[in-house]
């Protein structure tokens, strides 16, 4: 028999052989090429496109917040809390996707939380297929030609009747109208859940079978193309918006409304549905994707230039967090291994959070991104609303501004960011300095806002402007005789006095007439007998005097947004440098979770509620406030800008805060490194 080391050579030789055989097998099969659903490109191509539709879908309910707020009479606290709704069951949920994230396929994760997506968008546009049609005025559903005499001044007798009764209006207008709300608050929590597991498994899915040097570069085109989606979502509410909301069953005899018409309702629920279908589409992929593919073995050729100058950045980071190691807090807890068990997991978790929370540079980061993206928040609810009833555009136009303009603008201060901090080579104390800057110019850029705007004009029996000539107060009881409905809304404007009244019965008219003209007709009220000399007025509320401020306004939000976007990727870095290895997966997850918590849910309900309380004249539903119909825009713009100026000042005193820091822990480093050098000269 053999001896053990005829064996071990004989065993060397097997293996050897072999490796020899099996080496040509491996050449074969990488020349050979794979399959389209076993290549990293076509995973990061599909996770980019669905990552587009997923937050065109959920950006889309911000650009018709109005126009949904209009069409089921909704606060701006309540429209706010909608908006922000879909977080809910984001956060709900984020914790457990994380922790099982290794151990599911992922890409049919990807695709069943995209379907509920889907989901959510065809259920945000179920209202409008079981409600009643819009109907824009007060007049009885049967008889069209009441529309227009239910809003003229008429004897008490002549008036027609309220359509419904207080007994319908109690029991099923307003069972109704809870389950429509119900319904659109329903579609939100699908929407925050369905989106929990796209992002963090489709990250981790490219990193793990991607080259490691090709990695960031997919992680790079992914951000880049997701970061259109918001701008597409805007785009999308402009186009839609231009449409009536009923264009699938159009009154016989069509509309007499424009979209300068306030009482005007877009088509808000179509472009859940387009974006629905791109979800759809984006989401087929993903359940023919692999639970493990193959990992890509090869650098991109026109990658290796770069990584070679990107080699020595690496380096100089590495020697950054050595430099700043010292002045971390030491602590022997032990690392969060993705294999731990739950019990295990929940008894470190605790210790890990609170040291990382005890970190004063990780926290006061923290805190400042909570005030920029409450700002944030708040401005992509809100700014287009606020764009209307400030300068009276449409909403269409105003989507057409945020998505044309302030969106693109904050993609580039993101990118301008990001080359800074690359191709300078910052460090932790120059980033802060960098956000201190970006903070301070944003926060300079909102001061002109409080002074772009007009302040309300006269609307009779609601705002008291001494300087109307002439008015109601002029002509006392003018309109007594009429059988006014108190909540009707059909607004017209005396042009010559620049007075605005809530219905043509209000202003004691009699009489109509429709002007026809080449692509439209101009409608007027005659016989008016609240305006001077019995005279005519124009269909339709008075033109804001100062809609030529429009474009200095977006524009100034514009250029804060993209100052304020430069301190995204600086923030970022301080964040990772500033925490301990083994705790950066953890800081950066509780990061997303406390500026979840304290920023993007509640955000948007303080701005709808600062909003509400500029609110003059309400309208009414069965006895409870609905829409609002005239804010104080003076006291509106004041509020909105103010809240703006709160958070951005909340920011820069952070980040003052965090460069005083690191100047102080960098003197205590070069005070002890100067002790040391005498010490051993000493010695």
């Amino acid at each position: 028999m053999p001896d053990r080391s005829t064996k071990a050579t004989m065993g060397a030789e097997d293996i050897h052989e072999r490796k020899v055989s099996m080496e040509p097998r491996d050449s074969h099969q990488d020349a050979q090429p794979r399959g389209m659903f076993q290549n990293i490109k076509f995973f990061v191509l599909c996770h980019s496109i669905l990552q587009l539709a997923q937050l065109m879908i959920s950006g889309y309910l911000k650009s018709s917040i109005s126009t949904v707020e209009k069409r089921f009479g909704l606060s701006s606290q309540t429209s706010g809390l909608l908006a922000a709704f879909n977080e809910v069951g984001n956060i709900s949920l984020i914790l457990f996707v994380s922790y099982f994230g290794s151990r599911v396929h992922r890409p049919r994760m990807i695709g069943c939380g995209a379907i509920l997506v889907a989901v959510a968008g065809l259920l945000m546009a179920l209202p409008h297929f079981i409600s009643e049609p819009y109907r824009y005025d007060h007049s009885s559903p049967e008889d069209r030609s009441q529309d227009f005499e239910a809003s003229l001044c008429l004897p008490t007798t002549m008036a027609p009747a309220s359509a419904l009764s207080n007994d319908s209006c109690s029991s099923r207008t307003e069972t109704k109208h809870l389950t429509m709300v119900g319904i659109m608050f329903t579609a939100q929590t699908l929407l925050g859940i369905g989106g929990v597991p796209i992002q963090p498994f489709g990250i981790s899915y490219i990193d793990d079978f991607a080259h490691h040097s090709n990695s960031p570069l997919y992680l790079g085109i992914l951000f880049a193309i997701t970061m259109m989606g918001p701008g597409l979502a805007y785009g999308l509410g402009s186009l839609m918006l231009r449409l009536y909301v009923d264009i699938d069953r159009m009154p016989e005899g069509g509309i007499n409304l424009t979209t300068k018409d306030p009482r005007w309702v877009g088509a808000w629920w179509l472009g859940f549905l387009i974006s629905a279908g791109l979800v759809v589409l984006a989401a087929s992929p993903y359940f023919f994707f692999p639970r493990e593919m193959p990992k890509e073995k090869y650098e991109l050729h026109f990658r290796q230039k770069v990584l070679a100058g990107g080699a020595s950045i690496g380096s100089k980071g590495e020697e950054l967090s050595s430099q700043h190691e010292p002045l971390k807090k030491q602590a022997g807890l032990p690392q969060i291994a993705p294999d731990l068990t739950v019990v295990q997991f929940i008894k470190v978790f605790p210790r890990v959070l609170l040291r990382t929370l005890r970190h004063p540079i990780f926290l006061l980061v923290v805190l400042s991104q909570v005030c920029t993206s409450s700002m944030v928040a708040g401005t992509a609810t809100f700014l287009p609303k606020f764009l209307e009833r400030q300068f009276s555009i449409t909403a269409s136009f105003a989507n057409l501004l945020l998505g044309c303009l302030t969106i693109p603008l904050a993609i580039v201060g993101i990118v301008v960011g990001g080359v800074l901090v690359k191709r300078l080579h910052l460090s932790p104390m120059q980033c802060s300095a960098l956000c201190l800057l970006g903070s301070l110019l944003c926060l300079l850029l909102s001061l002109p806002l409080f002074f772009i705007g007009c302040s309300t004009h006269h609307i009779a029996g609601i705002t008291q402007d001494l300087g109307a000539q002439p008015g109601p107060s002029l002509f006392p009881g003018c309109s007594e005789p009429c059988s006014c409905q108190s909540d009707d809304f059909n607004p017209v404007c005396d042009t010559s006095a620049y007075v605005e009244y809530t219905t043509p019965c209000h202003a004691g008219c009699t009489g109509r007439v429709v002007q026809e003209a080449l692509d439209k007709s101009q409608v007027f009220y005659t016989n008016c007998s609240c305006v001077a000399g019995n005279g005519t007025i124009s269909a339709g509320s008075c033109e804001s005097a100062c809609s030529r401020l429009v474009l200095p306004f977006i524009l100034l939000i514009s250029l804060g947004a993209a100052v304020a976007s430069i301190t995204h990727t600086p923030s970022f870095m301080l964040i990772l440098r500033g925490v301990k290895k083994e705790d950066k997966t953890l800081a950066v997850g509780m990061q997303f979770m406390l500026l979840r918590v304290l920023a993007w849910m509640p955000s948007p309900v303080i701005h709808g509620s600062a909003i509400d309380t500029t609110c003059v004249h309400w309208a009414l539903t069965c006895g409870r406030r609905a829409v609002c119909r005239y804010y104080d825009h003076d006291l509106l713009r004041n509020r909105f800008i103010g809240l703006q100026f709160f958070f951005k000042s909340g920011s820069l005193v952070c980040f003052a805060l965090v460069l005083a820091i690191l100047r102080q822990q960098s003197r205590e480093a070069s005070t002890k490194a100067t002790v040391k050098s005498s010490d051993l000269q000493e010695l």
